[in-house]
């Protein structure tokens, strides 16, 4: 499971690139499929991302500046801070401007639609690290993590602690504007009740903000563990920041609960080490980074993609080896 993303080459990534700047690629434009910035020009990449004030989103940005210096890239970077009427007309505007391919980070397809024309009209690809979780094509490539992969570690893990799903009460926590969040979620739930479990609330508990997801989940499982005390014998929850509200509102009623989060942030794995969450996930970004590059390096070089959509296999963090992990918050 670990190595789902198929070896492109065999090169470093800085040497594959590198090579593949001296070999074919006709186009400098990028259009009709010819991979542009051959020869000895820059390959012009237009990157972009909404989430660079998350942790993960920014150290994206560094990491792209990084090898766009080292690689000799013509690099236009624009960060989105989540706002999209301001982001979308920029990435279209650097387009319009001159580029060989689009890089996009983090940032769900389903937002990007004038980008993605923008992309189509140019004649260019784009390639993508997290941009949804389901095959398009609007994208030459885009590498996320395996979502079945998650949920399976996660309340596998749950399973466990609790002596089985049968007959519990386990609480889902998600926040469906996110692509990954929503479809993990949605899998949790399904787990949930094919293992006889019921779902605590009914259905999933919504978070409305990431912003205040520690504040909302914290809410969520406090407002239940009162109105059903020993009710409550597990909470998933999709992501790390909302989980830890979650073990905050356990560890305040004094509750036997065991919870799961994801995204292996410093503090998720702290609350594992010290027995308060149950594990969280490690999603290898730098890992599927390098994988795009390397697939940006195969274009350059026939003109082509291996495939549109890649899916990689994720770390569950628990007791035994959350010393051996990297923070997710502290990847550079």
């Amino acid at each position: 499971m670990r190595n789902r993303i198929r070896a492109f080459a065999v090169l470093t990534v800085a040497g594959a690139l590198a090579l593949a700047g001296c070999a074919g690629g006709s186009g400098s434009g990028g259009g009709g499929g010819d991979a542009g910035g051959g020869g000895d020009e820059p390959l012009r990449v237009v990157a972009f991302t909404s989430g660079n004030q998350t942790p993960i989103g920014a150290w994206w940005v560094k990491a792209v500046e990084e090898q766009a210096d080292e690689l000799g890239w013509e690099l236009t970077m624009v960060q989105g801070d989540f706002d999209f009427q301001k982001m979308n007309p920029a990435v279209e505007s650097a387009i319009g401007q001159g580029a060989d391919l689009v890089y996009n980070g983090y940032t769900d397809v389903a937002s990007i639609g004038s980008i993605v024309t923008a992309v189509k009209d140019a004649g260019i690809p784009m390639f993508a690290i997290d941009a949804g979780v389901e095959p398009t094509d609007a994208y030459a490539l885009n590498i996320t993590t395996d979502q079945q992969g998650i949920v399976d570690q996660t309340m596998g893990a749950i399973s466990d602690a609790i002596g089985g799903l049968e007959g519990k009460n386990i609480m889902v926590i998600g926040h469906d504007p996110h692509a990954g969040i929503r479809t993990r979620a949605a899998l949790a739930a399904e787990a949930v009740e094919a293992g006889g479990a019921t779902l605590a609330g009914g259905e999933i508990q919504q978070v409305v903000s990431p912003a205040t997801g520690r504040t909302e989940a914290l809410a969520l499982v406090a407002d239940y563990l009162s109105a059903n005390p020993d009710g409550l014998d597990a909470v998933w929850v999709g992501w790390d920041d909302a989980a830890l509200g979650a073990v905050q509102a356990v560890t305040e009623a004094g509750a036997d609960v065991a919870v799961t989060g994801v995204d292996a942030t410093s503090e998720a794995i702290a609350a594992v080490k010290a027995g308060t969450m149950l594990a969280t996930v490690e999603q290898p970004w730098p890992l599927i980074n390098d994988a795009v590059l390397e697939a940006i390096a195969q274009w350059r070089s026939s003109g082509s993609a291996p495939s549109n959509f890649e899916e990689e296999a994720t770390t569950l963090v628990t007791t035994e080896n959350a010393d051996d992990i990297t923070p997710s918050d502290q990847l550079g």
